[in-house]
């Protein structure tokens, strides 16, 4: 081999290892869930990112159950009647495992309440603390949790909700304007007539950041997402393995 040629080897393998770091960073990144002021990383291929690869979504069911906006921000999917179990889900929309949770059991939850099977309650809340990227990853959080409130209808919130987490920016930039918020209304068909105006002016920041340093006070919540059933806090394993969370939810009916 000619010393060109080892130096184009050696410029490859350089190149290859580069881009090895860059995508196992990344994975780490999508690993990462937040604890209220700390980060941590959770270890590649164990917990619940192993099970979150090892997993299969269900199918989504042709009708959502009915979706109720409630005064505290929260919000309620369930049939007429159903009361338990209850499934509680408290999310931050631009936490990354919280993306993961929904592409990989997002239509599990769905499922399970549109059977009949569970009541299912959506906390949209804000875990980032002011300090983390000097405040963007917050503030993104905080935006999108503040436009969601802006959402009246509990179909479009459903439909605007899965629009967030499909379009979650990397949590070290900033993101989520308003202007893409009030777009990703739109895609969503929101129809409330003063919803631009609504997420523009950020009207309801305030009353979601209140809310949602309540909720993680009241739940003792030490990161997201955390999901509990009838009030106890769900294994991570579980709730990322769609087959094992249904039957966790099944078994909490008898």
């Amino acid at each position: 081999m000619s010393k060109a040629q080892r130096e184009q080897s050696a410029r490859e393998r350089i190149k290859a290892q580069r881009e090895s770091e860059k995508k196992q960073e990344h994975r780490k990144r999508i690993a990462t869930y937040v604890t209220v002021g700390v980060v941590a990383v959770a270890a590649i291929g164990a917990g619940w990112l192993f099970a979150a690869n090892q997993s299969q979504s269900e199918q989504a069911a042709a009708n959502l159950a009915p979706v109720t906006i409630q005064s505290d921000g929260s919000v309620v999917m369930a049939n007429a009647g159903v009361t338990a179990p209850v499934v509680d889900i408290y999310e931050d929309f631009q936490c990354p495992a919280c993306k993961q949770l929904e592409e990989t059991s997002g239509t599990t939850f769905k499922n399970l309440a549109a059977e009949g099977k569970a009541k299912v309650v959506y906390h949209p809340m804000t875990i980032f603390p002011p300090q983390m990227n000097k405040g963007i990853t917050r503030n993104n959080s905080v935006r999108a949790g503040a436009a969601a409130r802006c959402v009246t209808d509990g179909k479009q919130w459903m439909a605007y909700h899965d629009k967030l987490f499909a379009n979650q920016p990397d949590e070290t930039v900033e993101g989520f304007s308003t202007a893409q918020l009030v777009e990703l209304g739109k895609e969503a068909g929101v129809t409330a007539p003063d919803f631009a105006q609504c997420v523009t002016s950020q009207k309801h920041a305030q009353a979601y950041v209140a809310a949602s340093d309540k909720t993680i006070a009241a739940n003792n919540l030490k990161g997201t997402p955390t999901v509990k059933l009838n009030g106890k806090d769900m294994e991570q394993n579980t709730v990322f393995v769609p087959s094992e969370l249904r039957q966790a939810v099944l078994d909490a009916a008898k």
